[in-house]
């Protein structure tokens, strides 16, 4: 068969699900079918370390298969079961990979390769899988199956362990059943449960076949049914596909992607990778690439570009027992780079007995650009980076993953960007996600320009990043106590020391998500997240700064709570006209909920005409000594009225408060101070929400709407947002003065709030003139309020309002015209300036 021919059976077995039997923990179960139901001799080979294990295969093409395929996404009718006996020793193995044999005559790789850490996690519990929910009645029913050789109590929980109504059938699933040889009692293993409550939201559903083994499920259920709401917006085919992600063994890593990225992207990449359409208005990811892709002609203009400066690159890369095919696709994509001038370090920690040691031998004699280094024994990913760094003989390193690829004009924009400014120490690019089988990408990052507060979040620096050699030097190698996570230590590092940090917003580096991937399967690697707290928490102490980091709900985003001796006075201005029943539950609010003690409370009378206005002002001023009211006598403008109130106050940090505001959290305000207390920071802005439980502020974004937007406005509360962009705190260009606290020192350093914008912009204005002293302006998301501001009302409904703002657009457009033109360097050049959700710019 020939190499065009065996491209078609490529990944022509598809895995549903996978299970360790309960009484043999070296018996592997995998479910799944063939792409084509004619091709007579297809066989799969399952391979770990250096074993090829034994295996049965058995078919089923029953109706229950058919549908279970059919719901999947599939059109072949067979449904497989393969039993493979795992080594003794499988646990100390990676990964586990799958191949395909078609025809009987050649095998390739699948884009299935299963972690080991996986398995060792499934061991102890009931094989089970919870198939889909589904809401046709109103009431949720969950289906899928649970296997155990005793007799399964099942339970559904509440949030408070109470037990929850419902009733449950039992049903027939051979394909899971057979698995357990001559149990006919097992037959019936799969179930449909009822809940006859559809008012249940966050429940756990439990199976237990005693003191033994126990498998559990939290399952959200208001989160469900939304989703269930939107899919039955798709049709015919695009239904089907979304399925996909919510049944049988993809259930788990919509879950993951959930969780990670939110509900919000989870639709968003439903309808534009999967249904094959993007949202209206909006461009998928597939047809947005293929845009922006270098066309063959000008990669042959960047092969025949010669620099000024040509620095030499080395790729310093760690091995170990890597899938060939993997490591052959990453080698091709570096030789196919545009910029020649680079060398590759491999350092093969495999120990004695690599497997790649033929295939490393015939590579490097082919190039001699290629370096190997190998290790007598096996290597942890620190001493084993190291290797190959200790032999890099370039005048920059780069950093990448042994089975990723890179895009082939990678090189040449590092190169382009190092020639237009000479003083860059660090580089790091837009990245996206790709298939095992290299045909799909997905779920591209595109990143904001150098984030302290964000790095500090996450590291979202990831790849490809590029380092100069003498920095290197300077803060030392990769440190083997922070393995899992060496790489968010060494970048931490970095930026301690670097001058110029550069992103080139074009995503050159692909990411092969296969299930041990922390971006698809976070939870296999907690002991990674530990160490990346670790290494926040080096960090903090490094640069002096009192600092506690704890994890965040989402596995690799990291909160920072600090902790100054010095309590400071802050004054709270708060403008204020009538409306005092917004104003009473803002200060009510302040008074009996905020636990930080040193504050002042400074209400702006602004021309109010209600006599119980004034009646409660008195009344606010005697019961609190930390209220006091001040008299603005001059015409509406937001920036006067707060310059005024400013003049009033005592405190050394000023909190600038809309009276129609509400604090959640008690901290909020040590919160808003911790940021701001420190010497590069000028001003700090809360994550707020509507009363329908919506965001309205995660950070301002220059350019959104033509002049600035709020982040991620009307996205649901819960959701975490772009890359849990929502929970991170960060920098950003601009956030609102609905809740912003400001240094005193600064505010008067920039002349406060510009009068020149009377409604409109001036919180926008003034952070800019405050990012033009070299502050910066933060956004922490551990800072919560509501904002009951409407998200509807007619702010511009008269003539002479309209006059006003179009005004004061152009005025921002006149004092503001590069970063307009430039783009927000918080965001991003290749996302929408119209959807706040950070969705692709359809350009």
């Amino acid at each position: 068969m020939s190499a065009q021919e065996s491209n078609h059976f490529v990944d022509v077995f598809h895995v549903i699900r996978y299970w360790l039997d309960l009484k043999d923990s070296q018996i592997l179960n995998i479910t799944g079918w063939f792409s084509e139901d004619n091709l007579q001799e297809n066989r799969v080979k399952i391979i770990i370390g250096n074993h090829i294990l034994d295996q049965t295969m058995e078919y089923f093409d029953d109706v229950e298969s058919r549908l279970l395929i059919k719901t999947l996404g599939g059109t072949a009718k067979k449904l497989w079961l393969i039993q493979a006996k795992l080594p003794s020793d499988f646990t100390e193995e990676k990964e586990l990979c799958i191949e395909t044999i078609a025809n009987g005559s050649q095998h390739v790789y699948t884009s299935f390769l299963l972690p080991i850490a996986e398995l060792k996690q499934e061991q102890g519990k009931l094989p089970s899988c919870v198939d889909s929910v589904t809401f046709a009645d109103g009431s949720p029913t969950i289906q899928g199956w649970v296997l155990s050789p005793s007799p399964v109590n099942v339970s559904l929980k509440d949030d408070k362990g109470n037990d929850i109504p419902h009733t449950i059938q039992w049903i027939l699933r051979k394909d899971v059943s057979s698995s357990y040889r001559g149990s006919n009692a097992l037959d019936r293993c799969g179930f449909s449960l009822h809940v006859n409550d559809a008012a249940v939201d966050k429940v756990t559903l439990v199976f237990s076949d005693g003191d033994v083994h126990q498998t559990s499920y939290p399952l959200q259920m208001k989160e469900l049914q939304r989703m269930w709401n939107y899919q039955n917006s798709f049709s015919g085919r695009a239904l089907r596909k979304m399925k996909n992600l919510v049944t049988g063994h993809y259930a788990q890593k919509s879950a993951r992607y959930i969780k990670h990225y939110g509900w919000g992207s989870f639709f968003h990449a439903v309808s534009a990778r999967l249904a094959g359409k993007p949202a209206p208005g909006r461009i998928d990811y597939t047809t947005w690439r293929l845009r922006h892709l270098p066309t063959q002609q000008q990669l042959e203009q960047q092969r025949n570009t010669k620099f000024p400066y040509e620095p030499k690159i080395s790729f310093v890369i760690p091995l170990y027992k890597t899938p060939e095919n993997f490591l052959q696709l990453l080698i091709e994509s570096i030789q196919k780079q545009t910029y020649s001038n680079w060398e590759l370090c491999f350092s093969d920690g495999s120990g004695k007995d690599t497997p790649l040691k033929e295939f490393l031998t015939k590579v490097t004699a082919e190039d001699p650009r290629i370096h190997v280094y190998y290790s007598e024994t096996p290597l942890q990913i620190s001493d084993n980076t190291n290797i190959a760094i200790q032999h890099a003989t370039g005048d920059f390193i780069a950093f990448a993953d042994h089975d990723d690829l890179l895009a082939e004009n990678a090189l040449f924009e590092c190169v382009k960007a190092l020639n237009e400014s000479s003083d860059i120490d660090m580089i790091y690019t837009d990245e996206d996600k790709v298939t095992g089988d290299g045909n799909t990408y997905f779920m591209p990052h595109f990143k904001p320009d150098f984030n302290l507060d964000l790095l500090r979040s996450t590291n979202y620096f990831c790849h490809l990043c590029v380092v100069k050699h003498s920095l290197l030097d300077q803060v030392g190698m990769l440190r083997r106590e922070f393995d899992g996570s060496q790489d968010y230590d060494f970048v931490l590092r970095c930026v301690e020391k670097a001058h110029h940090i550069h992103h080139i917003p074009k995503v050159l580096y692909h990411w092969r998500a296969h299930m041990d991937s922390t971006a698809e399967n976070p939870e296999s690697k907690w002991y990674a997240f530990d160490a990346g707290k670790r290494a926040v928490e080096a960090h903090y102490h490094r640069v002096g700064l009192p600092v506690t980091v704890s994890h965040c709900q989402i596995p690799g985003i990291f909160r920072a709570d600090y902790h100054w001796e010095e309590k400071p006075l802050i004054s709270i201005i708060i403008p204020n006209k009538d409306h005092i029943s917004d104003l009473d539950i803002c200060l009510q609010s302040l008074l009996k909920k905020a636990t930080y003690p040193n504050y002042e409370i400074i209400i702006v009378e602004n021309n109010s005409t209600e006599d119980e206005t004034f009646k409660y002002y008195k009344k606010m001023e005697k019961e609190s000594d930390k209220i006091r009211v001040v008299y603005y006598k001059g015409i509406f403008n937001y920036s006067k009225i707060n310059n005024f109130g400013v003049s009033f106050a005592k405190g050394d940090y000023y909190l600038l408060l809309n009276n129609d505001t509400e604090i959640i959290n008690p901290d909020c305000l040590e919160q808003l101070l911790g940021f701001c207390m420190r010497p590069d920071v000028g001003a700090v802005g809360a994550r707020l929400y509507y009363n329908d439980e919506t965001v309205q502020h995660a950070g301002v974004i220059v350019g959104m709407g033509g002049v600035a937007g709020h982040a991620f406005a009307g996205v649901p509360r819960d959701e975490v947002g772009y890359f849990a962009r929502i929970i991170s705190a960060q920098d950003y260009s601009a956030v609102t003065a609905a809740c912003m606290m400001v240094k005193k020192s600064v505010y008067h350093e920039v002349g406060g709030l510009s009068e020149d914008f009377q409604v409109a912009f001036n919180d926008i204005d003034f952070c800019l003139r405050i990012r033009e002293k070299g502050y910066l302006i933060v956004y922490n998301p551990f800072a919560e309020l509501y904002h009951y501001e409407s998200k509807s009302r007619g702010q511009d409904d008269t003539a002479e309002k309209k006059a006003r703002f179009l005004g004061e657009v152009d005025r921002f457009k006149l004092r503001w015209p590069e970063i307009l033109e430039m783009g927000d360097p918080y965001y991003n050049v290749n996302l929408s300036l119209t959807d706040p959700d950070f969705s692709l710019r359809n350009s």
